[in-house]
């Protein structure tokens, strides 16, 4: 079958929607073409790059009738660098494309109709929300290249400022950039594994103030890191600086072992009234106005009296777990990585919290364990899961468990509708969806669902 359009032809084309990846879909005598940079409502001019059976993929070259969403993105490099990737697009066109995305998402993958998907929350300002940064390094010794992948690439988009970070992080990026090239430090060349410094890593206290800078290192010392220690404290607020050893032949940032080069291994933050201690290693949410937002919007859909038990599945180092003990009668969470529940304990006494106990183990196996040998219970059930969603046999248990409510927090909305499908048979029913743009200027989304037990509507 002859297609309608040839690969590096010249088009005129319609943008009429925006896929789940950002880019501008539209079609040419009703063949569809995927074009990166275009936003619905514009007209451009198109290179086609790539066809398919069904579909192609082009190349913006001219925007002949731009969208009236369409802005001006405040970073230089917003083309290239893979951080962004809707920053051309005006904030309340972002809010308003997550939330169609989780709403399609429903009803396309979930199957699901004729359910209210409430409005994305934004933020009131969309810039320099980060509180965590990853920088990789490289380039020639005496050089550095430090910034973010471009897109679909491991090349570094050399970024001396980014919008989307703290503003501290700039002053950090020029004091270690200064380092690398005066004292000549070799830098990772990650296609061969040599050289010395991989990547840097920031992480801010938002309310509290406090900085933590770590080096990822292939070896185990940093040369002249005393200069460098001595630079870095002259920022206000510094509290932890150390090193990261990753020897391993591995797109993975962080290795497990890390040693102090000056102040604490660990900073403190809040969400809401709740404090928690941060280590190199911890997953923490790296928005954390909006983060508030989140949990808040979750434990509002729990409706908490202070008398429930609460299973956190997937806990992390305690952050949900901890927000929802401020209400329940008792909180237990498990999550897989053992330095994780050790933050989780460790918060919890930070707190004063002695109603949350935490396991280390995979949910899908320790809640399955937990059912059989001892009969656990809870009245919610929260899950948090990574992108891939929850694994069946957990779904299995939860249903199982039979908890009046279910509070799906979801950083994949297409894992998230494929879950729901998969609990809602055996008995649940969504009460209420909410949208939280946890990232703007990104295609990432965050949601909550609250699940009510079919016999709590009887």
């Amino acid at each position: 079958m002859k297609l309608p359009v040839e690969k590096n032809q010249t088009y005129t084309m319609s943008i009429t929607d925006i896929g789940t990846n950002g880019e501008g879909i539209g079609r040419i005598d009703g063949y569809t073409v995927f074009v990166e940079g275009a936003l619905p409502e514009e007209v451009i001019k198109v290179l086609i790059v790539k066809t398919k059976k069904h579909f192609g993929y082009g190349k913006l070259l001219e925007i002949l009738e731009p969208s009236p969403h369409r802005v001006t993105p405040a970073c230089p490099v917003a083309a290239k660098c893979g951080g962004c990737q809707l920053q051309h697009l005006s904030y309340e066109g972002q809010l308003a494309f997550k939330t169609k995305k989780v709403k399609d998402h429903l009803e396309r993958i979930g199957g699901f109709s004729g359910i209210s998907v409430g409005y994305a929350k934004g933020m009131e300002e969309p810039w320099r929300y980060r509180n965590k940064a990853q920088f990789p390094v490289g380039g020639k010794t005496g050089e550095p290249e430090i910034g973010f992948y471009a897109k679909r690439s491991h090349r570094i988009i050399d970024t001396p400022v980014c919008m989307l970070q703290n503003e501290v992080n700039d002053r950090i990026v020029k004091i270690i950039r200064a380092f690398l090239a005066e004292y000549e430090i070799p830098l990772y060349d990650e296609t061969i594994h040599r050289g010395l410094v991989r990547h840097i890593l920031t992480r801010m206290g938002r309310r509290t103030g406090e900085i933590m800078v770590c080096l990822v290192v292939n070896g185990r010392k940093l040369p002249h890191c005393d200069v460098l220690v001595e630079r870095l404290r002259e920022i206000e607020g510094m509290t932890s600086i150390v090193l990261n050893v990753n020897t391993d032949q591995t797109n993975v940032i962080l290795g497990t072992e890390v040693h102090v080069l000056w102040g604490k291994e660990t900073i403190r933050d809040y969400i809401g009234d709740v404090q928690f201690e941060i280590s190199p290693l911890s997953f923490y949410q790296v928005n954390p106005l909006q983060t508030q937002v989140l949990y808040q919007t979750a434990l509002d859909f729990a409706e908490l009296e202070g008398n429930e038990t609460v299973l956190d599945l997937y806990c992390g180092i305690g952050t949900i777990s901890l927000f929802f003990a401020q209400k329940a009668k008792h909180v237990f969470g498990v999550e897989i990585v053992p330095e994780a529940i050790a933050d989780a304990k460790r918060n919890a006494a930070l707190n004063g919290m002695n109603n949350a106990d935490f396991a280390v183990g995979a949910a899908e196996d320790v809640i399955p364990r937990l059912y059989e040998e001892k009969g656990i219970t809870a009245d919610v059930v929260v899950v948090d899961p990574p992108r891939k969603g929850c694994d069946s046999v957990l779904l299995d248990t939860i249903a199982a468990i039979s908890p009046k409510k279910v509070v799906y927090v979801s950083c994949d909305s297409a894992t998230l509708a494929r879950d729901l499908a998969y609990l809602c048979p055996k008995g649940y029913t969504i009460e209420k969806v909410q949208v939280v743009d946890m990232f703007p200027h990104t295609v990432h989304v965050e949601t909550v669902v609250l699940l009510s037990h079919n016999k709590t509507n009887n």
